[in-house]
């Protein structure tokens, strides 16, 4: 490992900080949650994390993408109340998992959650996100609007350009630099009202933030049901997250601090998130692809990174220039993300090297494409609803237990 010195971490720090920004913001963003409060969020969240893990493992938490959709529908129908009891239940899931593994270990609970659940259940939710990425960047009724268009292919270009720059630490923070891009030429047309940043404060929380953070949680079937159950969907990306970093590090996470210690983390994290009226946590790939090019793994320069994530939330005027932001401008990362979400689901499969000409492969994940993308939300009792999603994974883990491994 490189040694370097303080100074140099807290740069190092302020990098991590670059790697996780766009991602972390971005799902507030898509919600309809604060920007701010999801930067609090995550960097309090990551202080947790490394106190649940012994301090080893070299982790940034951050807003998690798998909620999106969930977290956005229940913002619109429940309110900020009925997120956050949803967040605080997706939490509890996390700690139950975390105690799930402890007492029968990793492989036990990962047999409900194979290739071919969580493949399909990928995609959908990837899929799911694609009309409201088209519609943020401007498409409605069969035609873009102009500017729109103008904005956010700008963006989508800029990301496509980024990512085929090579080895350059410009790829780590493609989505920062296309928001910064696809922001100044919002400017330039007329699509950015600055009065509110000459209103707000420069030190302390705007008044969105701070109605988000001291609003009581509701605990609605409603809620709990569309958002706690894509924690068991994200259990697996968290192994898959804990095992890279692992490789990355050299380090064997999965033996020291255990693989329980770090879902406990990422629960404890995302219990606080919903009680303070952020996102669901998860780890980040980005930092550790930070890891990989700096090659400092020191884990102390991520709570550096947590600390300065908790500053920048309490910097008025900087929450909300990022309210500020054209909707085309996130549109047009919300294309390719989105998109990057369902191909992931794609990969998975692909790696596990399934064999589709088996009857048992093709019904499932023909069963939860259909029933995750063309069912919204089904009402099953006064008020409670279940969406696609959460039906489709459902019958993903039901049937793959059910249908013999031979079918």
């Amino acid at each position: 490992m490189t040694e370097i010195t303080t100074k140099g971490k807290l740069v190092l720090g302020l990098q991590h900080v670059l790697a996780m920004f766009g991602a972390t913001v971005l799902v507030p963003f898509l919600t309809g949650l604060n920007p701010s409060i999801a930067l609090l969020t995550a960097g309090i969240g990551t202080l947790l994390f490394h106190l649940c893990t012994k301090g080893i493992v070299p982790v940034f938490l951050g807003s998690s993408f798998a909620f999106i959709g969930a977290i956005g529908l229940v913002l619109k129908d429940g309110g900020i109340g009925a997120v956050k009891g949803g967040v605080i239940a997706a939490g509890l899931v996390y700690v139950v998992m975390s105690r799930l593994v402890k007492i029968y270990g990793v492989e036990k609970i990962k047999s409900y959650f194979p290739p071919v659940v969580v493949g399909p259940t990928i995609v959908v939710i990837g899929l799911r996100l694609s009309p409201t990425a088209l519609s943020m960047a401007g498409y409605s009724n069969g035609h873009f609007d102009g500017k729109s268009l103008i904005v956010s292919g700008i963006v989508v270009i800029s990301m496509i350009v980024i990512s085929i720059l090579g080895k350059s630490f410009f790829r780590l923070v493609p989505i920062l630099i296309s928001v910064t891009l696809g922001y100044i030429v919002s400017i330039f047309m007329g699509m950015v009202d600055f009065t509110p940043i000459k209103e707000a404060g420069w030190i302390g929380l705007s008044s969105e933030a701070a109605h988000s953070l001291f609003t009581m949680p509701e605990f609605t079937l409603t809620s709990v049901l569309a958002i706690a159950p894509i924690a068991l969907v994200v259990f697996i990306e968290h192994i898959g997250d804990i095992t890279t970093n692992g490789a990355v590090v050299g380090k064997d996470f999965f033996a020291n601090p255990g693989i329980s210690r770090t879902l406990l983390g990422d629960g404890i994290a995302t219990i606080v998130a919903g009680f303070l009226g952020g996102p669901a946590n998860t780890t980040y790939g980005e930092n550790t692809g930070v890891l990989a090019v700096t090659k400092v793994y020191d884990p102390a320069i991520l709570r550096i990174a947590a600390c300065y994530a908790i500053c920048l939330a309490f910097i008025g005027k900087f929450g909300v220039i990022l309210q500020t932001i054209p909707s085309p401008v996130m549109g047009g990362i919300s294309v390719i993300l989105f998109g990057m979400i369902a191909s992931v689901g794609m990969r998975t499969l692909i790696e596990a090297q399934l064999d589709f000409s088996h009857s048992r492969n093709l019904i499932i994940s023909s069963l939860i494409l259909v029933f995750g993308i063309g069912i919204d939300n089904i009402v099953v009792w006064r008020t409670v609803s279940l969406s696609g999603l959460a039906i489709a994974a459902f019958v993903g883990i039901i049937l793959n237990k059910i249908f013999p491994e031979n079918m």
